[in-house]
This record gives structure tokens, sequence and C-alpha cells, in this order.
């Protein structure tokens, strides 16, 4: 019988007593221990109840465990559904409710909360604690190591992933077998990823990056994981002489560089760093090259398909750019409405196909065929171009474009000139509503530490930059750009903070 994820991740690797798993006591994980502890969760699901094609939810604290139920679902053909931890008993109830997990694995700290949810649509609720302690533990203790891998297609749903929700109601995206093991092989081959890497892994297992990115990859090339909590600085800098590759987000390498410790000696052993998620800055990448002479490797990918895009491994990796489709994989621009595509070097609606496209929505048949084109295009929501070198260039989202006096502003282009200023760490450019322009064009800049604002100057030298219409009609200082669990600035939040901006003159900040 054939499973191709499964077999393809871990089958082979059950007699492997290679490591597997650096954990932070010290110990080690080998590949057949970790066959083992899966066979045993499949196991506790196939005693719960659970067939091929049931959903599985699971919110709780990165460990082993959690990464041995993952690897259970795709040995039992059971739908994983990771939620992150950050969501409230009011979302959980959503989830729970749209996609009908037959059960739900929680910490045990939020079971008297989320007992009743799950209950309420049929499905058994056990916990599972970051140091893999719980009811779900205990009863995986008590079974055999043994398990029959259940028969699954290509292109049936591994996963079930809840994008964020931002602009509306969140949608589940299925992924199938074919979609993340095709990635996953398209990585490793790109990436130069084999067996004698070592990955520091301090990313969320609840998201794509950190689960079908690190994780898959890492099991298909038989490489070893330093397997962290969560991005610590001082265990990364403990790690990182131990390792060879990284995998993060632009946070992660912001807060190495502001660690004066963090040296190219530290990290003389590593071959790749790789950013993706949210846009990395291009003072980063110098900053980062300047410090440790390795240029980080960014990458474009989403929930709806992994990995879409990447920079080269040998070549250029250009700073503000996300690359060249990954093999197999086919982005265009187009105009978004008609799918027609724009001239070479214009803005418009990134749009890909190939194997990584997820199958569709979950119960959302509707939303399926709004977003994914008959010829099978993905229309993605994010505005770029491509450059004469074939380089992608993302500048925003299609949600986050500004249509001030009839003009469109894209936000990107006015962050990356206000970012240049020498007092200016980061930016956010926004639109709100305005009763003249119908919106205006806002910015909220974060200041580097030890400089002083000089936004009088600023409005002076962007006068000179872009024309008037594109200029904020105000900008304001906060400590801190509000960030998703992935580090992505959520704009969503900084419209509704200033939304009555200019319902309040008074209050107008430039």
């Amino acid at each position: 019988m054939a499973n191709p994820l499964y077999d393809a991740l871990l089958a082979s690797a059950q007699n492997d007593d290679n490591i597997f798993l650096h954990l932070p006591d010290g110990s080690t994980v080998s590949y057949a221990q970790f066959n083992k502890d899966t066979a045993k969760a499949a196991n506790l699901l196939k005693d719960i109840g659970l067939v091929a094609g049931d959903r599985l939810a699971l919110q709780v604290e990165k460990s082993q465990s959690a990464l041995s139920i993952y690897a259970a679902c795709l040995m039992s053909g059971v739908v994983f559904l990771p939620l992150n931890t950050a969501y409230t008993a009011q979302e959980i109830s959503y989830f729970l409710n749209d996609a009908t997990p037959c059960l739900f694995v929680c910490d045990p700290a939020s079971f008297k909360a989320y007992e009743p949810l799950a209950k309420a649509i049929g499905a058994e609720c056990l916990t599972l604690s970051g140091k893999g302690e719980g009811t779900f533990q205990k009863r995986v203790q008590t079974m055999g190591d043994h398990f029959v891998a259940a028969e699954r297609d290509s292109d049936d749903v591994a996963a079930l992933l809840y994008t964020s929700g931002t602009t509306g109601r969140s949608k589940g995206a299925m992924l199938t077998h074919n979609n993340l093991l095709s990635n996953a092989q398209a990585l490793c081959d790109l990436w130069r990823i084999t067996k004698d890497d070592t990955l520091l892994h301090a990313l969320p297992i609840f998201h794509a990056h950190g689960l079908f990115v690190a994780l898959n990859t890492t099991l298909l090339a038989r490489a070893k994981m330093i397997f962290l909590p969560g991005f610590s600085i001082d265990l990364v800098l403990d790690a990182l002489p131990k390792a060879s590759t990284m995998m993060g987000v632009p946070t992660f390498y912001t807060r190495l560089l502001d660690e004066p410790r963090f040296s190219a000696d530290l990290v003389s052993n590593m071959r790749l760093f790789v950013s993706g998620s949210a846009p990395l800055l291009a003072e980063t990448h110098e900053a980062f090259e300047q410090r440790t002479g390795h240029r980080i490797l960014e990458r474009y990918g989403m929930t709806e398909t992994s990995m879409n895009t990447s920079n080269p491994y040998e070549g250029e990796r250009r700073a503000g750019t996300v690359g060249f489709p990954l093999p197999g994989v086919h982005v265009r621009i187009t105009d978004g409405a008609q799918g027609a595509e724009v001239a070479e070097g214009e803005i418009g609606m990134v749009e890909v196909k190939g194997p990584n496209v997820f199958k569709g929505y979950w119960n959302m048949p509707e939303k399926t065929r709004e977003e994914l084109r008959p010829n099978g295009y993905l229309i993605t929501g994010d505005l770029g171009r491509i450059d004469e070198d074939g380089y992608l260039h993302i500048v925003g989202r299609n949600k986050d474009l500004v249509i001030s006096g009839g003009y469109n502003v894209y936000p990107k282009e006015v962050e990356l000139v206000i970012d240049k200023e020498d007092w200016v760490r980061e930016s956010a450019v926004f639109g709100v509503p305005h009763p003249d322009f119908g919106e205006a064009v806002v910015a909220v800049t974060v200041v580097e530490a030890n400089a002083s604002s000089d936004k009088e100057g600023l409005k002076t030298r962007l006068s000179g930059q872009l024309a008037n219409y594109k200029r904020p009609k105000a900008v304001f200082e906060v400590d801190e750009l509000p960030r998703n669990s992935m580090g992505k600035v959520q704009k969503n939040v900084l419209r509704n903070t200033y939304a009555d901006l200019f319902a309040k003159p008074e209050a107008v900040g430039m």
C-alpha cells in the first residue's frame, strides 16, 4: 500500500539509528525511535476511533510529542490541523465547528475551557504540555509501537491550515500529500539540504514555515535538527556553532544583530540562513552580511502553497526580492480581474501555479472558485512585479493598496524611501479614510536606538522623492510595529488604530 508523504518522510527510516532530534536537555532522538513514537501515537488515534480522512486539531506548545502527533496523522491518514497557540477560546470554537475534528489535543491549562467546545461537536479532548505531559501522552505509553500505514493517494488531504482571517472569516486551506511532498523535494534540491546538515529549529510548528518547510525537508533529507522550544537569544547563540542551517523570520535576524556576542566566528560552520514569512529589510540583509559574511536567502510562500519562489543558492541573493519560481512552479503578474498578464516590470497581482498549489478551501467551494482559476493559477492577493532579471518583488497585499484621490499608492514604495532615513529603524505605510481623498497615506515609524526623530526633515526629503499623492499625510512614532506570531506586520491593526484620524484633524502628526 502507498502513503506518499509518510513513505517519503518516515517509512524508510524505521530502522535508522542516526540522530534526528537534538533536544534542549541535551538528549537525542533517533529516526528509529521517532518512528516508534509515531506508531504509538497512530495506534492511539485508531483506539480513539479516528480513520483516514478524519481531522485532528492540535493547539499545544512546541514539543517532540507534538511532532509525533503530526507524523502519526500522516501514518494513519488523519488530516492534521495545527492551531496557533495564541488563539482564544472564541477563535478555537470557530475552528472546531468548521473543521469538525474527531480529536482535539490542547494544553492542560486550557482543558477546562476547551473540553466543552470539543464535546459540543462530538470530539474527544485530550491534553499535552510543552514538557510532553498530559492525558494524550499517558495513553500513548500504553500503545504498541507497530502500525501499518494507511493507504493514501497523492491528491488526498494531509493537512488543513487556516489563514489568519485578518480581512474576514478564516479559511481552511486543504494541502495534499503531493502539495507537501513536491515542495519538500524542490527545496531539498534547491537549498542543497542533505543528511550532513543540522538545522537550528526555533520556529513554531503550528505554521507552514516551521512545520512543512523546516520539518519536512529535514525528514526527507535524513538531516538532524536542533529542536528549540522557541527563539531564545541565549539558546540560539549556543546552538549556532553546532548547526549548518537555520530558517527564521526577519525578527530572528534583527535580534541576532542587536546582540554583541553574535559574530562571524560564531557562525563560521553555517552553510545557509533562510528568511521568510515576512519581508526582510534590505538594511538587515546588508548588516547581516557585513557582520557574518553570510547573505540571507529570502523566499516567498503562503498558507495555500507552501513555498513558491526562492533567491538562488548559487548566484545573487538580491535584497528586496524573493527570487525565482521553484522548479515546477509558474509565477505570473496579472491585472487581477481578468487574469491578463501585465507588461514586463509593471506591478500587478501575483498568481502562481504548480504542484504546490492547494486543493481548495475547506467547506468553501465558492471562495475556492474565486481564488483558484480554472487554469490552475491561484490569485495570491499579493501585488508584485518581475524585474528585467527575472527576480520577483513583492510590493504589498492587494488589501493594503491605498487609493488616494483616485491614484494607486503601493505602501512598499513609500516604506523603502522612509526606511533609508538614518533615524528610522523600520516603517509601515497604510491608508485610512479621508473626507477629500477617499483614503490618505499614513506612516508609522520605529526610531533607531540612540537616534533622534527628524519628522520635519523627512517631510522635506520626501517631497523630492515621491509624488505628492504618495507622501504620508501624517507620520507617527511607535515603540514597535504590531506583528503576528510569524513576525508579519499587522496593517489591519494599524488601519483600525488610526481609522478616525482625519475625523479629528488635531490628531494629525505631520
